[in-house]
């Protein structure tokens, strides 16, 4: 009778353990970890300048891989200066952003269209409306870049 009891309770002993190892590897295998990564993204950052007589227009661009970012600064003679960020997408080798900028005091925000590649930047042209506070081009599909400026590739400046 004391060997039936010892082996019961022996048995009860490694049941017990066999079912504790079991919950605890489903507490391991149903938890997650919870450690966030930080990813920091590096833009491909290129610069822009076009320079005719006194007038210049200077463009920067960082190129993430969902959006571009940048500066757009135009600068014609004896004509208020436009200072501004820019935030839009590439698609293809076309680039339409929101130009937000500063004019007489006053902050505005419009849309620009240019054509980008390794060595240049064009200036794309269209009709425009004006759609929740800020004017946006008609019909992107109308686009000219024929007689758009042409911003030369160059080293951007240290900042």
């Amino acid at each position: 009778m004391k060997k039936n009891i010892v082996l019961i309770f022996i048995v009860a002993n490694f049941a017990a353990c066999q079912s504790a190892e079991n919950k605890n590897s489903d507490i391991k295998k149903d938890s997650t970890d919870t450690t966030a990564v930080a990813t920091i993204m590096v833009p491909n950052t290129t610069c822009y300048r076009y320079i005719h007589d006194k007038d210049t227009v200077y463009l920067k661009l960082e190129k993430f891989p969902n959006v571009v970012t940048g500066k757009l600064v135009y600068n014609f003679f004896e004509k208020d200066g436009n200072t501004g960020d820019i935030d839009g997408k590439l698609q293809g080798d076309t680039l339409i952003a929101d130009y937000t900028f500063m004019s007489e005091g006053q902050t505005s925000v419009r849309q620009v269209a240019f054509i980008v590649n390794d060595n240049m930047a064009t200036e794309g042209n269209g009709d425009m409306v004006e759609k929740d506070g800020k004017m946006i081009f008609k019909n992107n599909a109308t686009l000219d870049f024929s007689k758009g400026l042409q911003l030369n590739k160059i080293d951007c400046p240290v900042e």
